[in-house]
C-alpha cells in the first residue's frame, strides 16, 4: 500500500524503515519479522518494477549506545536509520556518548530526529546532547542528519540544522510516515530545505536508487 502510495505522488523508490523489536508500541520488527519483510518486499520488487521498493529499519539506540537488532541483519538492509527512543532526558554528556557510538556504527547512514522533541499534541521537551560533538560525529562517519517532515516534530530545530549544516553533513528529509497519506509531509521537509539554502545534491534522497545504496554500503 504505501509503495503504491509512493509510486503514485511520482517517486522512484521507497525505503521502509519499521521500528525495531523493542518499542512494542510499534510491534517492532524483531529477527523473524524482519525476515518475512526482507522476503515480501523482493516479491515485490518484482511485481512493481521499475519502481523499487528499499530495504531498512528504524533502529533504536539503546542507553549504552548499542543498536536494537543483530548486526547481521542491519548488514542485509539497504538503509539504517538509528534514534533514541527512551531515556530521553539523560545527561548531556551520556546522551552524547550514546549518540556518538551509534553514529559511529558502519551499519547506521542516517541519525533519525536528533533531539526527539514534539512540539505538537503532547509536548516533549528535545533531549541535550553535545550538538558539536555529535554533527562532528556525523561528518566524520558519513551518517546523514535527518530533517524529520512530521508537523508535531519539525526535528531538528532550525539552530541545530545550521549547525549540521556549518559541519558540512549530508542531509536526508524523512516523512516518518505512518500510513500513505504520510508521505505527503515531504513538502515540509522540503521547505525547510529551501530555507536553510541546502543543495539537492547534498541531499541523500534525491540521488537515485543505486547512488543511495552504493553510498550506504561503502561506509
Amino acid at each position: 500500500t504505501m509503495a503504491r502510495a509512493a509510486m503514485a505522488l511520482g517517486h522512484e523508490f521507497l525505503v521502509v524503515t519499521d521500528h525495531s523489536p523493542r518499542l512494542t508500541v510499534a510491534h517492532g520488527l524483531n529477527r523473524d519479522r524482519l525476515i518475512a519483510q526482507l522476503d515480501e518486499i523482493d516479491r515485490l520488487n518484482e511485481e512493481l518494477a521499475p519502481f523499487r521498493i528499499l530495504t531498512g529499519i528504524e533502529v533504536d539506540i539503546l542507553g549504552d549506545g548499542e543498536l536494537d537488532q543483530d548486526e547481521d541483519m542491519l548488514e542485509r538492509l539497504d538503509l539504517v536509520v538509528a534514534s533514541v527512543h527512551s531515556k530521553m532526558r539523560m545527561r548531556s554528556d551520556e546522551m552524547t556518548r550514546r549518540m556518538f557510538a551509534a553514529i559511529a556504527s558502519p551499519h547506521v547512514d542516517i541519525l533519525g530526529h536528533c533531539t526527539g522533541r514534539q512540539i505538537v499534541g503532547t509536548p516533549r521537551a528535545p533531549s541535550t546532547f553535545d550538538a558539536d560533538m555529535v554533527f562532528a560525529a556525523c561528518a566524520r562517519f558519513d551518517t546523514a542528519v535527518e530533517i524529520n517532515c512530521r508537523p508535531e516534530r519539525q526535528d531538528p530545530p532550525p539552530e541545530l540544522l545550521d549547525l549540521a549544516l556549518e559541519w558540512d553533513c549530508l542531509i536526508s528529509i524523512d516523512t516518518d510516515a505512518h500510513s500513505p497519506g504520510h508521505l505527503e509531509f515531504l513538502s515540509y521537509g522540503a521547505d525547510k530545505a529551501v530555507d536553510h539554502g541546502i543543495a539537492p545534491e547534498r541531499i541523500i534522497n534525491t540521488w537515485d536508487a543505486d547512488t543511495l545504496t552504493d553510498w550506504a554500503s561503502s561506509k
